[in-house]
């Protein structure tokens, strides 16, 4: 359109740029979920090339994602457009070839076992092992990576202080135990476990960067670190702690993990198992986040859940702190934001995007409650543990 025609647009109307129009199904989805192209609003969609419309069109959310590091498309407030589309439950309502895409996908997370033992190594080699720099500059002192507890918290790094002692106290640890810590990270849980509870710890990682930092981390303490698969593991122990780890096991292996988690488990011991949930079961996972940062990822629901301990542990408490999660990722985005300037010559603007779309549009899933954040205390039937008094 002329400059002249541009000056007399009614009041609401997007902005249009000659050659950006969007097609009217897109248009009109957008609508719904309150976001315009071409719009005012900090949550609208700016196009850059038209060419965007087609891979959504035809790759859904992952010509979407894609898109945006291309630099085909960008919003001044990401997560805003991503709490909106997903409040909506845009991807119900996908259209064309996304939508045969996606059926795609269901099929493959239905058919093929992703997460079996030499699949999972992959998501350490190609997410945790990308550099520490990046991890140490956007997460706290603790290296936590995984949502921090805000009640009470005024920082990140108090809200992950907050959320590895509210652990430790929900587990009862005393001193000598043994704690077994599947998918221990940079070592933030056994360090503090060891450090403050006297606590002696096992930790097992599928990331050689995670374990070699680990280990320096908790240098002089109690605490082992082992580059294993969960299927792996031997022993026996006093209390099993698995946080930000069950997201990667998969539908399919959910019986041999909590049977796994019961045969190390001793029988009067307490098993905390926290993981990120969503609100209803999905067959599918989200291709972008699939191939671009959690390789084989899988979401559970609470009935998948509940199905898979059926008979194997007894539920003791269930907490859902979900929303704790969007100030986390904000967090972390401020974080790495600050630190780009000392990244950027290593990593480059398309890891930059990359990140960005990563940390933001995870920030809308929780707000939009699609996003759920689960602490469950599993117990054995055996277990002469009295009353368990629920911890917040």
């Amino acid at each position: 359109m002329s400059n002249s025609k541009e000056s007399v647009q009614p009041a609401g109307t997007p902005a249009r740029r000659s050659g950006c129009e969007a097609p009217v199904v897109l248009e009109r989805l957008a609508a719904k979920a309150g976001i315009r192209f071409m719009g005012d609003c900090p949550w609208d969609i700016q196009v850059h090339d038209a060419a965007v419309y087609q891979r959504v069109l035809t790759q859904g959310s992952l010509g979407f994602g894609e898109a945006y590091m291309e630099g085909m498309w960008d919003a001044q407030a990401l997560d805003q457009v991503f709490t909106r589309l997903l409040r909506f439950d845009i991807d119900e309502k996908l259209v064309g070839w996304a939508r045969i895409k996606l059926f795609g996908e269901l099929l493959r997370q239905r058919l093929f076992n992703l997460q079996t033992r030499r699949r999972a190594f992959q998501v350490g080699e190609q997410h945790y092992d990308i550099g520490n720099d990046v991890f140490r500059a956007m997460l706290d002192p603790t290296m936590s990576y995984s949502c921090g507890y805000w009640r009470g918290a005024k920082n990140l790094e108090q809200a992950q202080f907050h959320k590895l002692d509210l652990i430790c106290r929900k587990l009862a640890l005393r001193p000598g135990e043994q704690l077994l810590d599947i998918g221990c990270g940079w070592g933030g849980l056994a360090r503090h476990a060891a450090e403050y509870y006297g606590v002696e710890v096992t930790g097992v990682t599928i990331s050689r960067e995670q374990q070699a930092l680990a280990r320096e981390r908790c240098a002089g303490l109690p605490v082992n670190i082992e580059l294993a698969d969960y299927r792996e593991l031997r022993g026996r122990f006093d209390k099993l702690v698995s946080v930000g780890m069950f997201e990667h096991v998969g539908p399919k292996n959910y019986t041999a993990y909590f049977d796994t988690a019961s045969r190390l488990l001793k029988d009067d011991g307490l098993f905390l198992l926290h993981t990120i949930g969503i609100h209803a079961t999905s067959s599918g996972v989200d291709p972008w986040i699939d191939r671009y940062i959690f390789r084989n990822g899988k979401l559970p629901s609470a009935y998948e859940i509940s199905k898979a301990i059926d008979r194997c542990f007894i539920i003791e408490d269930w907490h859902n702190f979900g929303a704790d999660y969007d100030h986390t990722l904000m967090a972390w985005w401020n974080n790495f934001e600050a630190a780009w300037p000392q990244l950027e010559g290593k990593y480059g603007r398309r890891f930059y995007r990359m990140w960005k779309y990563y940390l933001l549009s995870c920030a809308g899933f929780f707000r939009s409650g699609q996003g759920q954040l689960w602490q469950l205390i599993l117990s054995k039937r055996g277990r002469d543990r009295g009353i368990y008094r629920s911890i917040r």
